[in-house]
């Protein structure tokens, strides 16, 4: 519940605005000039935000890069739907999770507690939440793609990184996570080309051409990849690429 919160409170300020003004909502002035909203209007915010929680877990996050890259291994492994997809799905969500702890108990810190224990308003609330995770954002985020949605949305530039809104960030973000994930995969790919290759050969050579190579490639592919400790090596290669 404090996660779909906190990441309510980076993604949707423009509904929060206009939830404001229902009529059914009672907003009562607090001391300092803020404002106190009653408690239907933050479950009804609380609400809006799990309906976009996937969404936004998906596309402003490392899972997008971690489910493509462990979906490729599969194909270049060749064992059919072995991991099942539930497997590489709950594997991604939880490697997510672990790469991206930094970044959300940075915004519980700075940004949510502080605003459930009354000592932030929802403005500044917002603000800070967004930081961190436009920083983590802007890390993995190549310069030619923001320019490419600079130049699509008809904008001039910004100054600074931090001056991209999160209008021309988030798509920018997902297409430098295709481009990254997609090259891991082409490494991860080309020891496991080199064995059926070599295999195909063999085969070819003794006359056996009826014999399917990735029959007999599969247990040198398993082999290859156990003996090496290939899980290990993904998935450290993985989460290493994040804090780089």
């Amino acid at each position: 519940m404090k996660l779909a919160l906190a990441l309510f409170v980076v993604v949707m300020p423009g509904a929060v605005s206009a939830a404001v003004g229902l009529p059914a909502v009672t907003v009562t002035p607090a001391p300092g000039g803020g404002e106190t909203w009653t408690l239907s209007l933050q479950v009804l915010a609380l609400m809006t935000a799990i309906t976009f929680l996937p969404a936004i877990f998906l596309m402003m996050t490392s899972f997008t890069r971690i489910v493509i890259v462990l979906g490729i291994l599969r194909q270049a492994i060749g064992a059919g739907q072995s991991p099942p997809n539930q497997v590489i799905v709950g594997l991604s969500l939880f490697l997510t999770l672990f790469v991206m702890a930094p970044v959300f108990d940075r915004i519980n810190v700075e940004a949510l507690q502080p605003y459930m224990s009354g000592s932030l308003e929802m403005a500044a609330a917002i603000e800070k939440a967004g930081g961190p995770l436009k920083q983590f954002m802007l890390a993995q985020t190549r310069e030619s793609d923001i320019a490419t949605f600079v130049r699509i949305s008809g904008g001039q530039g910004y100054a600074t990184p931090e001056d991209v809104p999160f209008s021309i960030l988030v798509p920018s973000f997902v297409t430098s996570e295709l481009k990254t994930a997609f090259m891991i995969g082409f490494l991860i790919f080309i020891p496991f080309v080199i064995i059926d290759l070599v295999v195909a050969s063999v085969l070819m050579s003794m006359g056996m051409m009826m014999l399917s190579p990735v029959l007999i490639s599969l247990p040198f592919k398993l082999m290859l990849f156990v003996l090496v400790d290939g899980w290990s090596l993904v998935m450290g290669t993985l989460a290493a690429s994040f804090f780089r």
